[in-house]
């Protein structure tokens, strides 16, 4: 589908989309516990057992008094990028082109500053995201639109029968979850790293009751979550960057126009003056 997308060299996408479903591993992430940033991200064995993902975390995190997390992760742009074996389609589409995005893209300035800062990794990942849904509804539309999501319903709003049941606040994942984090981010900046390592906790409980299940909620969850900002809200709370990219696709004539602009692109600076 890049090929339609202004994305192709005479026909041909550039790098070509070539990858591997296989087991992927792990990948420990560490951030520090006075403020949310991702300093590590190490890959480990695929499918450790719980027992020594928590004793690995409870270690690194003692030793080194730092948070820690131990993530599983569905895709890695390396050439050719593996990607977990899954039998929802729809899912997997969408991680082969979310990956090969990152291929596109290390061809380029913001691709070859993935590490360089926090904002240009949230650049890299929330840019990923954001085209690789795209492609992957285009791929699903013109090959199996049976497996598109169905429309809203027009009566879903209005309903011919309401019960008490139906009018109690629903639980918004992505909503908790953003004002978790502003509220984490605003007692770090006050110092307060066991006030909020223990407000974490708390919400984690809260996720849980509600039927979400997070392992653990810590510094390192966000470091790592948090990056990927294509939708509103979530993980990434107040960080500016997730809006902006978002802002730059709105204001692009096309994907390959937006993923033109911001691939050149190696500061959040220069993406802040692309969109003010």
């Amino acid at each position: 589908m890049v090929e339609g997308q202004g994305l192709s060299v005479l026909g041909q996408p550039i790098p070509a989309v070539l990858f591997n479903v296989t087991p992927l591993p792990m990948a420990l992430i560490v951030s520090p516990r006075d403020a949310i940033r991702q300093e590590a991200n190490i890959s480990l064995l695929p499918d450790l057992p719980l027992d020594k993902i928590d004793a690995l975390e409870q270690e690194v995190s003692q030793n080194l008094d730092v948070s820690a997390l131990v993530v599983p992760v569905g895709g890695i742009g390396m050439y050719p990028t593996m990607v977990m074996s899954s039998s929802d389609l729809p899912w997997l589409i969408e991680t082969i082109a979310h990956e090969w995005i990152h291929n596109y893209l290390t061809l380029r300035p913001l691709g070859m500053n993935y590490d360089t800062s926090p904002e240009l990794r949230t650049m890299n990942e929330t840019t990923a995201s954001i085209a690789g849904k795209e492609i992957a509804e285009m791929v699903l539309t013109r090959y199996y639109p049976d497996l598109l999501p169905p429309p809203p319903s027009e009566n879903a709003e209005n309903p011919v029968q309401k019960s008490a049941e139906d009018f109690k606040p629903r639980f918004d994942f992505s909503r908790e979850m953003h004002t978790t984090r502003v509220t984490v981010d605003g007692l770090l900046a006050r110092g307060l790293i066991e006030r909020a390592e223990k407000f974490m906790e708390y919400q984690r409980e809260y996720f849980w009751k509600n039927g979400y299940q997070v392992r653990k909620l810590n510094q390192a969850y966000f470091a790592f979550y948090g990056a990927y900002a294509d939708q509103p809200g979530g993980a990434a709370g107040e960080d500016p960057v997730g809006p902006a990219v978002r802002s730059l696709r709105e204001r692009s004539q096309g994907l390959a126009d937006f993923l033109k602009r911001i691939s050149g692109m190696t500061s959040f600076d220069q993406l802040a003056q692309a969109v003010n």
